[in-house]
């Protein structure tokens, strides 16, 4: 969800006013994700790397998590929508922690869309956990080094029981997908477009459904052809 500083810039307004707007947006798209009976979404809501932004700036965005849970959290149930949260947790401030496991734990029954909270997370510190997971397990004789497959990795991750994502959408007009999902994302369908996220709505939304629906998927083989 890229863009929101720019967005305000060109507006003569401050940052948080753009994070502001990003969170509306979300909101949008969350609401519409439901509607069109989406299973998964999952929103980048905070890098491990963003910690190194001005202190001002995260202050306010933990201030703006905080708000979202607490005015949103409760139409989001009533929506039967679940909330997970993936990313790192044990260097977290307890308010914040205390805050996700909440969201988590009043949704976790709930069966419509599961909304993915990626919070101080980065790809790799997820897939460096994961190793130390195995790593742990082939200390302790649970797990023969040479029994390592893929599948043990892909359940050593955050996402272990969740399906890798169909389609990332990035916004902003940045074309890179700075540390996010690098393991899950190996046959993702990526798009990318100008639109800066305050800016991304509900059209915005399906013309990227729209485009990956007519793309050809072959997770690596080759497109079947009538004989």
């Amino acid at each position: 969800m890229d863009g929101n500083g720019r967005w305000a810039e060109a507006r003569g307004l401050s940052r948080t006013d753009g994070h502001r707007q990003g969170l509306e947006a979300l909101r949008r798209i969350i609401r519409h994700s439901g509607r069109i009976g989406l299973d998964y979404i999952t929103i980048f809501s905070f890098s491990s790397e963003n910690w190194s932004r001005p202190r001002a700036e995260v202050t306010f965005l933990m201030g703006l998590l905080r708000r979202f849970i607490q005015q949103d959290l409760s139409e989001l149930h009533e929506a039967n929508v679940r909330i997970r949260v993936i990313g790192g947790r044990d260097d977290l401030d307890r308010s914040i922690r205390q805050l996700l496991e909440e969201a988590e734990d009043l949704t976790r029954a709930n069966t419509g869309l599961t909304l993915v909270v990626a919070f101080n997370y980065g790809a790799r510190d997820e897939l460096t956990r994961a190793v130390r997971r195995l790593a742990a397990d082939v200390a302790a004789g649970k797990l023969a080094p040479e029994a390592i497959s893929a599948d043990h990795i892909s359940r050593a991750l955050d996402t272990g029981d969740m399906p890798d994502p169909d389609l990332i959408i990035r916004t902003s007009g940045e074309i890179r997908l700075s540390n996010f999902l690098l393991w899950q994302a190996a046959y993702s369908e990526l798009y990318f477009c100008d639109c800066l996220w305050p800016d991304f709505d509900e059209a915005a939304f399906d013309r990227a459904l729209e485009a990956y629906g007519a793309r050809n998927r072959r997770f690596g083989g080759v497109e079947a052809k009538a004989l």
